[in-house]
């Protein structure tokens, strides 16, 4: 083996499993009635993708997502809602297919996430437009694997040379808080039973969220922020 060459241990067939599963378990009645409302919310202000007009929108690491005719909702594994099946680090698409580009809490899920930042600049059409999220303090959370967390100035470094039109806090501090809360419950007491206590704890402190909108008023919300966007632009030239 070369000294450089970085050694990556692949997803288990294990780690893929559990996540389809929980995917499906999300979708279950019992699921969306006996879970909280989620820990955090989201900044008004953050800037999305704008309208793609009559072009397709890739969508990678969208399982379980419902989408649109126009969006192209690819992952790694066969799950529902899945169009294309393939590794973000070696898009299936021609070199600037796509105008318009979402790649939403993906990046710390890959062992090269410079390597699908790369991927999609290069199937990103000129001119077009790349919304890109990724934690900064988030629990773990294996689907199938977890690598990386980003601050807002290494982010934007990511995703040098694409201009950067927005990029700021998508969830904040308080839902860096609440979702830190529930885990260390979760592993005080393993098991069912710590996730029903998590579930409980859930109930009572999910509005703590909204301080988050005050937060996000703030210059130094990011210090702390659960998670981060960006809006970016392929330059034209």
């Amino acid at each position: 083996m070369v000294a450089s060459e970085e050694r990556v241990v692949p997803e288990s067939t294990t780690d893929v499993e559990q996540m389809v599963q929980r995917y499906r378990r999300r979708g279950t009645r019992w699921y969306r009635y006996l879970s909280p409302p989620l820990p955090l919310v989201h900044n008004p202000a953050e800037r999305q993708l704008p309208d793609s007009g009559t072009g397709h929108v890739l969508l990678i690491g969208g399982a379980a997502q419902a989408t649109a005719a126009h969006v192209i909702n690819l992952d790694i594994v066969a799950a529902p809602g899945v169009d294309v099946v393939a590794d973000a680090a070696a898009l299936p698409f021609a070199d600037g297919q796509f105008a318009r580009i979402e790649c939403d809490a993906v990046l710390e899920h890959v062992p090269n996430p410079d390597v699908v930042v790369a991927e999609v600049r290069r199937t990103l059409a000129r001119g077009g437009y790349a919304h890109l999220v990724v934690p900064f303090n988030h629990p773990y959370h294996g689907y199938p694997r977890d690598y990386h967390r980003w601050t807002r100035l290494g982010f934007e470094r990511l995703i040098h040379p694409l201009e950067v039109v927005d990029a700021g806090v998508r969830t904040g501090p308080a839902a860096t808080w609440l979702l830190t809360t529930l885990q260390f419950v979760k592993l005080v007491v393993p098991g069912a039973a710590g996730r029903l206590l998590g579930a409980a704890v859930g109930w009572v402190l999910w509005p703590v969220r909204y301080v988050d909108l005050w937060l996000y008023r703030r210059d130094d919300a990011h210090v702390l922020a659960n998670s981060l966007y960006v809006l970016a632009r392929k330059p034209d030239e």
